[in-house]
């Protein structure tokens, strides 16, 4: 998740504490994932990007296309995915690659160099939600290389 998404929503949430409060579908801004962080066509659709009272968390719901993947990363509080459609691949660095598909959820832990991202042949979406830490959510390392996404799980 990058830094513009937490932003994003501010004006889709009320600022009352204490209220109730409803982001509209539609509300927030879809944007693709920057080259930066991502190979190939993704879709990042903000949830909730902004942590907003005593809580840290963040969420937004990413949609990889066929072969579309992140870059190896890591979450200084640790990431969860909720796999809700496809099939993905998922890897933790020195770990074989993981299929990973609808109904499956994922917990990565802090401090974990990992990457997540399509099937080579099929589309996969999922929500993750990750705690900010000092302001900070994700940090980016390296591109996932071609040889490294090949490997079947």
């Amino acid at each position: 998740m990058t830094a513009i998404s937490f932003s994003m929503a501010a004006s889709a949430f009320g600022q009352s504490e204490g209220s109730l409060q409803i982001a509209r579908a539609g509300s927030q801004a879809s944007y693709k994932g920057p080259v930066e962080s991502f190979s190939g066509a993704v879709r990042v659709d903000p949830l909730f990007p902004k942590p907003n009272g005593p809580t840290r968390a963040t969420g937004s719901y990413v949609t990889f296309e066929p072969g579309a993947r992140t870059a190896w990363h890591t979450h200084p509080m640790g990431q969860t995915l909720v796999v809700t459609a496809g099939v993905g691949r998922v890897q933790r660095w020195g770990d074989p690659v993981q299929q990973i598909q609808a109904g499956d959820v994922v917990w990565i832990p802090p401090g974990q160099k990992h990457w997540h991202g399509a099937a080579p042949t099929t589309a996969m979406t999922h929500i993750a939600i990750t705690e900010l830490w000092d302001g900070k959510a994700v940090d980016w390392v390296e591109k996932v290389s071609d040889t490294q996404y090949r490997i079947e799980p």
